[in-house]
């Protein structure tokens, strides 16, 4: 009984996190299967960077992908080593687009991280307040103030996804990389 309940106990996390990846798959205007290719993207295009050993302990990049459009931001203290980045991503299968937003800069601070990190909660919430869009179909990402936009949408989901960005507190600017549905 109690190898049982060890079992089922280590196995919650796969069910409860495969719950939630078929929510949001099931709400999603992506097919389930580009929704699960964006995942194997991202997970591709991270992994390419960590396990190169000149990559890893120079730069900060995080990988987006939505509909096999994929959108790089962070920091790369050179020109040289942000290529690199973008060549080895480029090597992946299932890639549409690369959206470069990589700075050239050292990589940014860990405070500087956490305060991006609240930016696109706060967007969201702000969509979530207007009738004019679902703002769970809105990936947000947040780097240096930056808020770029991904999703497929029509463009006055778009431009009011956009609009609510711009209106959060320490927003440079919003970047809109959606793929119009009309």
């Amino acid at each position: 009984m109690l190898a049982v309940a060890a079992v089922v106990q280590g196995c919650a996390p796969l069910v409860v996190a495969g719950a939630g990846t078929a929510a949001v798959a099931a709400h999603d205007r992506r097919t389930v299967g580009a929704f699960i290719d964006d995942q194997a993207i991202e997970l591709k295009a991270a992994t390419a960077i960590r396990t190169d050993e000149t990559l890893a302990p120079e730069v900060h990049i995080n990988v987006t992908s939505m509909n096999g459009i994929v959108l790089l931001t962070g920091e790369a203290p050179t020109a040289e080593l942000r290529d690199r980045v973008l060549a080895k991503v480029r090597e992946i299968d299932g890639i549409r687009r690369v959206v470069n937003e990589i700075r050239i800069a050292p990589p940014s601070p860990l405070s500087a991280r956490t305060h991006d990190g609240w930016i696109p909660a706060k967007a969201k919430a702000r969509m979530m307040h207007t009738e004019k869009i679902d703002a769970t179909r809105v990936k947000a990402v947040t780097e240096n103030d930056v808020v770029s936009l991904m999703g497929l949408a029509t463009r006055a989901e778009g431009e009011t996804a956009s609009a609510a960005a711009a209106k959060v507190g320490g927003v440079a600017r919003v970047v809109k990389l959606f793929e119009y549905l009309d």
